[in-house]
């Protein structure tokens, strides 16, 4: 909880120009912090786990109990079944809320930032190609988000790699009301073999799989869907083509490893933590900062590695846990001996 209310108050030290720029409410705001703090501990939860864990198990070994205990004929397993059952009680909580509970939070979290924190974004920033299906593919050079408009639309249809139709517009628009798309000044081709038809017309009225946020390359939203949300919605980027589907796919594999390295670094935590040795808790707690710092780095590394550089995005979520599962399996194999 102190750890949370630090992260509260360096968020809050970040954003308070922004409160006052935008004028939120003050109701507003202890509400975006009350839906922080879940948000927050769910990120962080394997590193508070393992400091948890650091701290009491030091504090037992500092007083000689750990000692009395194996002294007493109870077995180095024996003594870890409490920190293991407690670890898996843990990540079934945390599995729970990484998948559902927190992003229901994070969806007001994302509302309250897009309305006093975030800067609207105005347009597209410039060209913007999508595939809406294996056969079609969408293309508009600038799209302005607060009208809903855009110039030089393109849809192009294609059977395998011969090029059937191509619609151009030089203005589209969205209605929101009945959800379709009205081109204006539309030049249709038509391609049948050697035959080509041309088609000329004011306006034009389509329905697409498309709405106005497809433009938007925005992935700052992800953390607020739910993960039958997020895994639907990577699907459908995947099929469109996205650069950036990546970002989606390592969040939804993150959720379910987080809440497996938690029962990882609570053995580490407690097979380091439970050696009585000179400097007392505060070594051990020095070791858990490092070796957290340590865990962090690597799932930064990994997060970077698949979003930037194409790799698979479950095999980078879950690195760092396979590198730390071999730290834990070798630091209960020492202290079992």
């Amino acid at each position: 909880m102190i750890l949370a209310i630090v992260a509260c108050v360096i968020d809050y030290s970040q954003k308070v120009d922004d409160f006052v720029e935008h004028k939120a409410p003050f109701l507003s705001i202890v509400v975006y912090f009350l839906n922080f703090i879940p948000s927050i501990v769910a990120l962080l939860y394997p590193l508070f786990i393992f400091i948890a864990t650091i701290f009491f198990t030091s504090k037992m070994a500092y007083r000689s109990e750990i000692i009395a205990s194996l002294s007493a004929g109870i077995s180095f397993q024996r003594f870890l079944l409490p920190y293991f059952m407690g670890a898996i009680l843990f990540g079934i909580v945390s599995l729970l809320a990484n998948h559902w509970i927190v992003p229901m939070g994070n969806r007001n979290i994302y509302n309250f930032k897009t309305q006093y924190v975030w800067n609207k974004k105005p347009h597209s920033g410039g060209s913007v190609h999508l595939r809406l299906s294996p056969h079609e593919y969408v293309y508009v050079q600038n799209f302005n988000f607060i009208d809903n408009k855009g110039e030089l639309f393109t849809i192009e249809n294609f059977n395998g790699t011969l090029l059937t139709e191509k619609t151009e517009a030089e203005k589209i628009a969205y209605n929101k009301a009945n959800k379709t798309w009205t081109l204006h000044k539309v030049f249709i081709r038509i391609n049948d073999g050697l035959k080509e038809t041309l088609i000329r017309k004011d306006s034009l009225v389509k329905k697409l799989d498309l709405v106005p946020d497809d433009f938007d390359s925005d992935d700052r939203g992800k953390e607020s869907l739910t993960s039958p949300q997020l895994h639907n919605y990577a699907q459908k980027e995947l099929r469109r083509g996205s650069e950036n589907v990546n970002a989606y796919l390592f969040e939804l594999d993150r959720r379910t490893s987080d809440a497996v390295a938690g029962i990882i670094l609570t053995i580490i935590a407690a097979c380091i933590a439970s050696r009585r040795i000179r400097g007392g808790s505060g070594f051990h707690l020095a070791i858990g900062i490092l070796l957290s710092a340590v865990y962090i780095l690597f799932m930064q590394f990994s997060k970077t590695f698949s979003i930037n550089s194409g790799i698979n995005p479950l095999a980078c979520a879950w690195a760092p846990n396979v590198i730390f599962a071999f730290v834990a399996f070798y630091l209960y194999r020492q202290r079992v001996r």
